[in-house]
């Protein structure tokens, strides 16, 4: 028997992969709410367990080459998602084995999550998944370093920025 995280990031994965999957190419944002469904916070104002559960599926889905996004939109999802060329590949043009398929007629992966998804059998759509993040171990990964989003000011440049001091005695 499977864990309860690990069917929770099966669900949470699948759903992130079929959803991007639909809107490929064109870049989408992804809310945790519309994967996990909505949460509330609890008194502190922080989210619980299962929400940041779902946005740590998210952020390792991108570093682990499956998708890309441009920022994270606070603790609520991720902005400008979209699949890896490698991902869509394996998601539209491989095919899911034999003893995996639901019926004859699916036999790639994106039809086959999406059913099980659909039919709410989280048994099957963690062999799926399980069996899915296999097949992409054969897949070619990206090697480029991602380019951070908020650059560093230069050495020089620090040294040109005034002191509190400076600042203050103009007043």
């Amino acid at each position: 028997m499977t864990e309860l995280h690990i069917n929770d990031f099966c669900h949470d994965s699948a759903q992130a992969l079929v959803q991007l999957y639909h809107s490929f190419p064109r870049p989408r944002a992804l809310y945790v709410a519309d994967i996990a469904g909505i949460e509330e916070r609890d008194e502190l104002g922080l989210y619980p367990p299962r929400h940041m559960a779902c946005l740590s599926t998210l952020l390792w889905l991108a570093d682990e080459g499956f998708i890309r996004y441009t920022t994270l939109i606070y603790e609520e999802g991720i902005e400008q998602a979209v699949l890896t060329h490698a991902t869509f590949v394996l998601l539209s043009h491989q095919q899911v084995p034999a003893a995996l398929c639901a019926d004859k007629g699916t036999s790639n992966w994106v039809k086959n999550l999406t059913l099980a998804l659909r039919e709410q059998d989280s048994q099957r759509l963690s062999t799926l998944m399980h069996h899915f993040l296999a097949a992409a171990l054969t897949l070619p990964k990206d090697t480029s370093t991602p380019h951070p989003t908020v650059v560093p000011p230069n050495k020089d440049e620090k040294a040109a920025l005034p002191t509190i001091e400076e600042m203050f005695s103009s007043l």
